[in-house]
C-alpha cells in the first residue's frame, strides 16, 4: 500500500519533533514538555494510520477527529517550549507551520469523509 501524503507529512512531522526533543537539555525541568509534545506528535500519524484501517466510515471520521485534536494539542506544547527557551523561534515556526499543514490536511480529509456519509444517508 503506497503511503498518502498525509501519512508521509505526519510521520516525518514525528520524527523531527522526535529529533528536536532528542537535543533539548531535560535537566532543566523541561522532560515533562518533551514527554508530552512526543506523544501528541506520534499520536498524529498514529492515529492516521489507525484510520486506514477502520471498520467503518464512522470510525474513520473519530480516527481522523482524535489526529486534529492532537494537532492542536501539539501546537500548544510547541509554544510552551518556545516559551520556556527549549527551541528556537525558527524551530518553532517550522514545527507549527508543518502541523498546521497536517492539520488542515486531516480538516478537509474530514469534510470529504462527512460529505460522503451524509450523502448516503439521503
Amino acid at each position: 500500500m503506497k503511503d498518502s501524503e498525509l501519512r508521509t507529512r505526519a510521520t516525518n512531522f514525528a520524527l523531527r519533533v522526535i529529533a528536536v526533543c532528542n537535543e533539548i537539555d531535560t535537566r532543566k525541568g523541561r522532560g515533562v514538555l518533551v514527554n508530552q509534545i512526543v506523544r501528541g506528535a506520534t499520536s498524529i500519524g498514529a492515529n492516521i494510520h489507525e484510520a486506514n484501517y477502520a471498520a467503518s466510515r464512522a470510525d474513520f471520521i473519530n480516527k481522523f477527529h482524535i489526529a486534529a485534536k492532537e494537532c492542536v494539542e501539539v501546537e500548544y506544547w510547541i509554544e510552551m517550549l518556545t516559551g520556556c527557551n527549549a527551541i528556537t523561534e525558527d524551530i518553532s515556526r517550522e514545527l507549527l507551520q508543518e502541523c498546521g499543514v497536517i492539520h488542515r490536511m486531516l480538516a478537509k480529509s474530514l469534510n470529504t469523509a462527512k460529505g460522503k456519509s451524509d450523502n448516503q444517508t439521503h
